[in-house]
């Protein structure tokens, strides 16, 4: 975990960080990362019991999520998940969002026995390089009207 051990909801007692619905899981990401919109369109395709709440990191509650769990509001080294109001990060939070996806994404759990010193620096290198690798979008990630209602803005 970043920075100061943070307990479930913990961002509900900050007075910077505004109130947002919290009561389903909820990915939040760079929405200028194509890598990273295209992970939450694949959460939104196969999220079959619509449980997912997505919200760009660049949002005014994004960004302040960010520095409440001590990551930088600018370069987003990682995604957050929270599920429950508790903060995951990094490999964590990829394999906890698959792993409530159900299956077959549920068998990413397979990679919990790699300890994290060796996971965490596969996903940091992955997400320093994201936008070389997989590029910029001109336009933050904005969602169709279908999956609009799955998006805190």
């Amino acid at each position: 975990m970043h920075g100061r051990k943070h307990t479930a909801y913990s961002y509900r007692d900050d007075p910077s960080v505004p109130e947002f619905p919290d009561d389903n899981p909820i990915i939040v990401f760079d929405g200028y990362c194509v890598f990273c919109s295209w992970w939450a369109k694949t959460i939104l395709r196969y999220d079959r019991n619509c449980r997912f709440k997505l919200m760009s990191a660049q949002s005014n509650v994004g960004q302040s999520l960010y520095r409440h769990f001590d990551l930088d509001p600018t370069d987003f080294q990682t995604n957050i998940f929270l599920e429950d109001g508790f903060p995951w990060f990094k490999s964590d939070a990829v394999i906890r969002m698959m792993q409530t996806l159900g299956l077959p994404w549920s068998l990413a759990v397979a990679f919990y026995p790699i300890p994290k010193f060796l996971r965490d620096p596969l996903y940091s290198f992955v997400a320093r390089h994201r936008l070389k690798l997989a590029g910029r979008r001109e336009t933050c990630y904005v969602p169709d009207s279908v999956d609009r209602e799955r998006f805190i803005l």
